[in-house]
C-alpha cells in the first residue's frame, strides 16, 4: 500500500537518524527513569494493573507493532458491565500524565526496538490503513514518531487532511535538521502545555476516509 520507502531516509542519512534516535532515547530514559518509575507506581496504586497501555499500530510499510504508553484510563463499567465512554474513564492522574506528556515516555522503548523514531508521522489506528488515499499512505514510508510535523503544527486543532498533508510534507522534506527543529518545538509545547488537552484524543473524530464527511 506504500512505495518502497523514502528516498532520503536511506544509507548514511538513515544510519545517522537511527544513531541519533538510539542515543537520545537512552539518555532520556536514563534521566527520566525516576519520573517514569514514579508515574508507573502512581498508575499501579490508583488504577491497578496493567500499568502500560499496549495497542497495535501500523509502522513503516504498514507493519503492525504494539505501541507503549502509560495507562491513563480506568476500567470503570456501567450497570450492564460495558466499559464507560473513554472520556469518562480518564482519571485525574491520567489527565496529568497526558498534559505533561509523561504517558508517552514508554514509547522510547519502541524507539530502541526500531519500531519508532523520535520524529515521524504519529502511528494511528490499524483500521485506518485501508482508508488512506495513495498520497496519504506515504506517511508509512518512514518510521512513525513520538512527535512529528503535524503535532507541532496544530495537533488536534487541524483536520485529518491537514495532518496527512503535513505527514507527507515531512516524508518529502526530511532532514536531520528538520528533526532537530521539530524536537525543539515539541519541547517548547510540552513546557507550555500548548495545544495539549488531555481529553482531545477522545474527541477527535474517527478518520473515515478521503471524501467522507466526518461526524
Amino acid at each position: 500500500m506504500t512505495r518502497s520507502g523514502s528516498r532520503r531516509q536511506r544509507g548514511l542519512p538513515l544510519f545517522l537518524k537511527r544513531t541519533f534516535d538510539v542515543c537520545v532515547a537512552l539518555v532520556v530514559l536514563l534521566l527520566a527513569s525516576p519520573l517514569m518509575l514514579g508515574s508507573a507506581l502512581a498508575v499501579a496504586l490508583t488504577m491497578g494493573r496493567p500499568v502500560l497501555f499496549r495497542q497495535p499500530r501500523p509502522g513503516k510499510g504498514g507493519t503492525i507493532f504494539h505501541v507503549f504508553k502509560l495507562r491513563t484510563m480506568s476500567d470503570e463499567r456501567d450497570s450492564a458491565g460495558a466499559l464507560l465512554p473513554a472520556p469518562q474513564r480518564i482519571t485525574k492522574l491520567g489527565q496529568f500524565l497526558r498534559k505533561s506528556s509523561l504517558d508517552e515516555l514508554p514509547q522510547l522503548f519502541n524507539v530502541l526496538r526500531g519500531e519508532m523514531s523520535l520524529v515521524g508521522p504519529r502511528p494511528l489506528l490499524v483500521q485506518y490503513l485501508e482508508r488512506y488515499s495513495p498520497r496519504q499512505a506515504r506517511r508509512h514510508e518512514v518510521l512513525p514518531g513520538i512527535t512529528g510535523l503535524a503535532q507541532v503544527s496544530g495537533r488536534n486543532a487541524i483536520s485529518w487532511q491537514q495532518k496527512f498533508e503535513l505527514d507527507v510534507e515531512y516524508v518529502e522534506r526530511w532532514s536531520l535538521w528538520l528533526d532537530l527543529k521539530i524536537l525543539a518545538r515539541t519541547a517548547l509545547k510540552v513546557l507550555k502545555s500548548d495545544g495539549i488537552n488531555p481529553t482531545d484524543q477522545q474527541h477527535t473524530p474517527e478518520f473515515l476516509g478521503d471524501g467522507v464527511e466526518q461526524p
